[in-house]
């Protein structure tokens, strides 16, 4: 007598059909999909097919969308939540210049809004991670999402690694390196929202990417959103380049360019000393690519907010907060 499907079969089969058979999951199949991974109702054999099914066809907004749903039910969030302003993923390190959004989060929050920044650490060696930058400044990682929680209530900004935010997830990207290639894990991590802030600033270096996950915030209703392609994938925007912002505010999107600060590329860094970051910050050290990326990325995060009206009110704002930064602070 044949043994009957696993349950998790029949998602295998809509995404392996072949070329005329495959489709693409709806949100509810994907919700579906990674609730039983997530509740490890799944053989190892069909999370390896899955994954990379998905890799080569590359995932949809909707499927996103049913992801991060299923991924938020497994979340242990403190009750009630700290009302966090700003979600930052730091999910990719930095290879050509220093993490500098680190600094463009810690001048926002001194200025009173409160950041929630959460990532990972060491995927690849060449790079240098969120963890990094906070050590060479003498910040430590919060431990939970509750520590996180009452950080940010104190201090106004607070980073968790995503090992400590949700383990399953942070298990599941590092099947990375089991498989030689990113997954959606990769993406709906920088959708998660933890503690739910009504706005999100995430670096997507992938093309095409950015539209899915500003699709996927309509999705999930998220209220105000802003995606761009980052200087190596995170959230921090390359003064030398011109910037495409993709943003959400309340169900509407728009595309916006913010045109470059420099007609000629900065040559990048020799190496990349995390040191220097607190050098910089309490004005030992001048760089010059360094303070416009600083405050190049604290100008779309401060329109995003609603802080500023304008591109430029929102740079000279970034400038004047730079300016009056507390430099004993580190």
């Amino acid at each position: 007598m044949t043994p009957p499907l696993h349950p998790f079969a029949h998602i295998i089969r809509i995404l392996a059909r072949g070329k005329k058979g495959t489709r693409d999951l709806t949100e509810e199949e994907a919700y579906s999909a990674f609730s039983q991974i997530l509740q490890e109702k799944v053989e190892p054999e069909q999370l390896g097919a899955f994954l990379m099914l998905l890799r080569v066809k590359e995932e949809t907004p909707e499927e996103l969308a049913g992801f991060v749903r299923a991924a938020r039910e497994h979340l242990d969030v403190p009750t009630p939540p700290s009302a966090v302003q700003l979600d930052w993923s730091s999910y990719a390190g930095k290879r050509r210049h220093l993490p500098w959004y680190v600094l463009s989060a810690l001048l926002l929050a001194e200025k009173g809004v409160r950041v929630f920044m959460h990532g990972i650490y060491g995927i690849k060696d060449n790079r240098v991670y969120t963890r990094d930058a906070l050590a060479a400044l003498g910040l430590t990682p919060a431990n939970s999402l509750a520590q996180a929680s009452a950080q940010i209530q104190t201090d106004y900004f607070a980073f968790v690694e995503l090992q400590n935010v949700q383990p399953k997830l942070s298990a599941l990207m590092a099947l990375r390196q089991l498989l030689g290639l990113r997954s959606p894990v990769h993406s709906l991590c920088r959708l998660l929202n933890p503690l739910a802030a009504p706005h999100m600033i995430q670096g997507i270096f992938h093309p095409g990417y950015q539209a899915r996950h500003q699709q996927a915030a309509v999705l999930l209703q998220q209220p105000h959103l802003c995606v761009i392609k980052g200087e190596s994938g995170e959230a921090e925007r390359n003064p030398d380049n011109d910037c495409e912002a993709l943003t959400v505010h309340n169900g509407n999107t728009h595309n916006e360019i913010w045109p470059a600060l420099y007609s000629q590329r900065h040559l990048k860094d020799s190496t990349l000393d995390c040191t220097r970051l607190r050098s910089v910050w309490q004005g030992k050290e001048k760089d010059e690519y360094g303070y416009a990326a600083i405050t190049a990325t604290t100008a779309l995060a401060l329109k995003l907010l609603g802080q500023a009206e304008t591109q430029h009110t929102a740079l000279e704002q970034a400038r004047t907060y730079w300016a009056e930064r507390s430099k004993d602070r580190f």
